[in-house]
């Protein structure tokens, strides 16, 4: 009887700390704000207020924002904090290429329903990815490209392999967590974390254009995981250089990132195929 009680006094004490290293890995990934701060219109621009159900059910929102002269659409995959009212700026500057943008919001963030996880992340982008395609009547290959910054570019990659696309452009995005943990938390063994958001992994296996941009002051993901996913990209590829820390670095930092996106977007949206 000792023994039975010695053993479910251990198994009790092993499975509260995998839940607390489960709660640990959550808090590390995810910082949700359901705070709308802004509208687009505060912007100047026109949006439609879009509600659209994932893959299991989960209720999300986002912005359609058109362009009248629209080359394509960007679909905005935003980082681990915040929600969609802070990313207005991004939506602002890419219309004025000619861009419809769509920006939502990941489960648990802003307006949308449900808690973020890995897997549920890559069902929103993909239920996102959808409301694009509704866009152009059910379109097969809609005109897309996929922006993802941090966080949002390793689901980018992912949605890139399930979705057809036209390109793919990362912004200060880390190789894959267990690559982030070995910096952030060298004690901790690769092998208890659960999440893996493995980018460089993927980029071998997708053939479109990619830029690649990071910066070498990054604060948070260092710039040599930027190079990784850049290096496992194919050709056709850039790399973007960029400063400042995690959260100020951007194409407003600079003109080369910018002058990219440009180029890119022309490139990929030729007015023939328009």
């Amino acid at each position: 009887m000792i023994i039975l009680r010695k053993i479910g006094s251990i198994a009790a004490v092993l499975a509260g700390a995998w839940l607390c290293l489960r709660w640990f890995e959550w808090k590390s990934l995810y910082y949700p704000d359901r705070k709308m701060d802004e509208l687009p219109s505060d912007a100047g621009l026109e949006y439609e207020e879009v509600w659209f159900v994932a893959e299991d059910g989960t209720r999300l929102h986002g912005w359609w924002i058109p362009h009248p002269e629209a080359r394509g659409t960007v679909i905005h995959l935003h980082g681990n904090a915040g929600n969609i009212s802070s990313r207005i700026w991004i939506a602002a500057d890419l219309n004025r290429l000619k861009l419809n943008v769509f920006l939502f919001d990941w489960r648990g963030y802003g307006l949308s329903r449900g808690l973020p996880r890995e897997k549920g992340l890559y069902r929103d982008a993909r239920a996102a990815y959808e409301v694009v395609r509704a866009k152009y009547d059910d379109a097969e290959y809609p005109p897309v490209i996929l922006h993802g910054q941090s966080l949002g570019g390793a689901v980018a990659a992912q949605l890139a392999l399930d979705k057809p696309c036209r390109g793919l452009i990362i912004e200060s995005s880390f190789s894959s967590v267990p690559d982030m943990a070995r910096v952030m938390y060298p004690a901790l063994p690769a092998v208890l974390i659960r999440s893996r958001f493995d980018t460089a992994s993927k980029m071998p296996k997708l053939k479109i254009p990619v830029i690649v941009a990071h910066s070498r002051t990054d604060d948070l993901v260092p710039y040599e995981q930027g190079r990784k996913i850049f290096e496992a990209a194919n050709e056709p590829k850039t790399f973007c250089e960029l400063s400042g820390g995690h959260n100020e670095a951007g194409w407003h930092t600079g003109g080369e990132y910018w002058s990219a996106i440009e180029k890119f977007a022309v490139a990929v949206f030729p007015p023939e195929n328009r």
